[in-house]
């Protein structure tokens, strides 16, 4: 009684009990024991995803067997390379999904060979692989949807108990309404064609980025597969912290099932083409693909940021330092790819959100008229036929808006 009378004892009484509330709750989880962390299954496979830091060699066939080529590759033999990497940032997806519409619209979209996404990026690869059928889905998730339809926010009580800020339950059932069997078995259906779809998250346990093989997910006829797909595209668009990780049930090789903690893939990376220790082109060559291949990155983030006095709250100065940190990442990713493509003989093109574009004019993280607005200078972009700029490594940050 005597220490409530007193103010400032007082007002320190709430902080105590966060103090106390934080240090003896936890979201409980069976995590991989490090001994056995790189020697886990998915699906009882160990094929499904490879370290992104990793250097490997291509797993899926044997460049100097034929019959091996013409099984695997057999559809994307003796005809032209087109690539798609999609980065991440967020709302500002709807750019690179308003890109692919105008896209189609102008006749000249390509099928792509290979598709990898990062983050929101990973929302709208499936949808890019598929090709201008899902177009109509993939305008109305980036111009319908707001910060209602993506998180429901979270207690004071219920954050310091739990893993995150916000609630991502409406992102996984917007997923599953999206992400259908049908769906899956298509991208199936496209990866025993030889096209590749493939998706970054991070191993937050492992401190790694992980690139999973969703075409051969989706190929393996697995029952659960549809759903290690949704939940994939939900990890890689998880910021940690804000969003939930999401834990993926793996096998260890004692038999026992572990959890794995998985986040935002652009924790690590924002966009990414193909393991450096590929030898892409001696697999051009065999392949016999015709002309020079060309990769397109599509950079869901602007090149140049405004001078803007950020107000001193936790919540601003956190936006904008996870905003600065995937614009820069973003940039050296571009120029990481870059430099590959150049080794191996591949053009890159790329886009990226101009200073021209509509800025978001509010605090809403997720505005549906500011998506609407800028997925429609994205598609005018492209309908116009000013959307794509030759990557010239050595002048890329000089280039003119």
């Amino acid at each position: 009684m005597l220490i409530s009378r007193h103010p400032r004892i007082r007002c320190l009484i709430p902080v105590f009990c966060l103090v106390v509330l934080s240090a003896c709750s936890s979201v409980l989880r069976n995590p991989v024991p490090a001994d056995m962390h790189l020697q886990t299954s998915v699906l009882g496979r160990q094929d499904l995803r490879i370290w992104g830091d990793q250097q490997q060699e291509h797993p899926a066939v044997d460049l100097a067997n034929s019959d091996s080529l013409q099984e695997r590759f057999g559809g994307i033999m003796h005809r032209q390379h087109n690539y798609l990497a999609i980065s991440g940032g967020g709302a500002d997806g709807a750019y690179g999904a308003g890109v692919l519409l105008g896209w189609t619209e102008t006749g000249a979209r390509p099928e792509f060979t290979m598709v990898t996404g990062v983050s929101t990026g990973a929302l709208t690869a499936p949808f890019a692989f598929l090709g201008s059928a899902y177009d109509a889905q993939l305008k109305e998730l980036y111009t319908t949807l707001d910060t209602s339809s993506i998180f429901n926010r979270r207690s004071v009580f219920t954050i310091i108990r739990g893993d995150s800020v916000v609630d991502s339950a409406p992102l996984a059932h917007m997923l599953k309404k999206y992400i259908t069997r049908d769906m899956v078995a298509e991208i199936g259906r496209q990866y025993r064609l030889g096209r590749s779809l493939s998706i970054g998250t991070t191993n937050l346990d492992a401190g790694r980025p992980v690139i999973w093989n969703i075409g051969r997910i989706a190929a393996s006829g697995h029952p659960d597969a549809p759903e290690l797909i949704r939940q994939v595209l939900l990890a890689s668009a998880s910021i940690p912290g804000v969003f939930p990780p999401v834990y993926i049930s793996v096998q260890g090789p004692d038999g026992k099932t572990y959890e794995e903690m998985h986040v935002d893939g652009g924790t690590t990376t924002q966009m990414f083409l193909y393991p450096s220790s590929l030898d892409m082109a001696r697999l051009l060559k065999v392949l016999d693909v015709k002309g020079t291949p060309t990769a397109y990155l599509i950079r869901n983030s602007r090149l140049r940021t405004d001078y803007e006095p950020v107000k001193a709250r936790l919540t601003k100065i956190a936006s904008r330092s996870v905003t600065s940190l995937i614009r820069t990442q973003g940039i050296g990713d571009a120029y990481r790819i870059a430099a590959l493509a150049k080794r191996d003989g591949v053009k890159i093109e790329l886009t990226w959100i101009t200073d021209a574009a509509p800025k978001n004019p509010g605090d809403e993280v997720f505005d549906p008229k500011y998506m609407a607005a800028l997925f429609d200078y994205g598609y005018h972009r492209a309908l116009d036929g000013k959307v794509w700029t030759e990557f010239d490594i050595e002048k890329i940050i000089n280039v003119k808006e």
